[in-house]
């Protein structure tokens, strides 16, 4: 063999031998990744919401937690076996689609629209939309009371909208990027009001050390269910089966005083506790 066919040859050997430690660092890293999920369940909730889905110096606390807690629990996983991810609103659908998720609760309300991709479990907890105002605020008892008056709701979200269309055509809104700055904004004295479910009201509330109140006439049905990949009827089960023992054995409402200490809230009791049968059959 000449010198440079020699040279040659050297080169793709060495090319070969670099593409197969790349390979094999690549897949050493993915092997590690599946390895850090094996036989534990994964969690979406919501992190920046006080009360219901909250991420606090690397624990995670509120209702939501709560009951994904007792779920998994009776599913057979320890809390220390939970993997807790962020389930942004835009992106849920997706992330029990592309199977990143195991289930989600993150005040994730049951609707058609949302049956047509995934399925449900639930519900948990039946909220409904409510007012957010000051301690000492007794002009505002209503949504009807907020013609003139500035509303806060997160971008994106249709609770603002719902008012404006159905009670104060004249209500000033105001956006802002999530509750907690609109809790801000109600403290300082920039908005008269917010609106959203009333059980994520009651977070804020309790957040905000008595400083604001939940007004406690709700004006809509949310049905809070568990997400789940669709078509899973088993797991539906086994997860209504969870919440109906979490109802009957009082850890339910222990959870929802917890979560909402401080604040004279209680839930819409029309619709709580609910009776969980959703996703049992296809």
């Amino acid at each position: 063999m000449n010198k440079r066919l020699s040279s040659t040859a050297g080169r793709l050997v060495r090319t070969a031998c670099a593409v197969v430690c790349a390979l094999a660092c690549v897949l050493s890293v993915s092997a590690c990744g599946a390895d850090d999920e094996a036989g534990k369940i994964r969690i979406g909730i919501k992190f920046d919401q006080p009360g219901l889905g909250f991420k606090k110096s690397g624990t995670y606390v509120g209702f939501d937690v709560d009951v994904a807690k007792y779920i998994a629990k009776s599913l057979g996983y320890s809390e220390d076996q939970i993997i807790w991810k962020e389930a942004p609103s835009k992106q849920r659908e997706a992330m029990l689609q592309n199977g990143d998720v195991d289930m989600i609760l993150a005040t994730y309300s049951i609707t058609d629209d949302r049956k047509r991709v995934v399925s449900f479990a639930g519900p948990y907890f039946v909220a409904g939309q409510d007012l957010l105002v000051r301690k000492g605020e007794t002009g505002i008892n209503g949504p009807q009371d907020l013609n003139g008056k500035r509303l806060c709701s997160v971008t994106g979200s249709t609770s603002a909208v719902t008012v404006k269309e159905r009670f104060a055509s004249k209500v000033q809104l105001m956006e802002q990027p999530g509750y907690a700055e609109c809790a801000t904004a109600l403290l300082s004295g920039i908005v008269d009001a917010v609106t959203t479910d009333d059980i994520i009201l009651a977070g804020l509330a309790s957040a905000s050390r008595g400083r604001l109140r939940v007004v406690g006439k709700p004006f809509t049905v949310e049905r809070y269910g568990v997400g789940i990949k669709k078509g899973d009827t088993k797991l539906a089960s086994q997860i209504n089966n969870a919440i109906t023992e979490m109802i009957q054995d009082g850890s339910w409402k222990r959870a929802i005083d917890d979560n909402t200490k401080g604040v004279a809230y209680t839930p819409n009791a029309k619709y709580n506790p609910p009776t969980p049968t959703e996703g049992e059959k296809q």
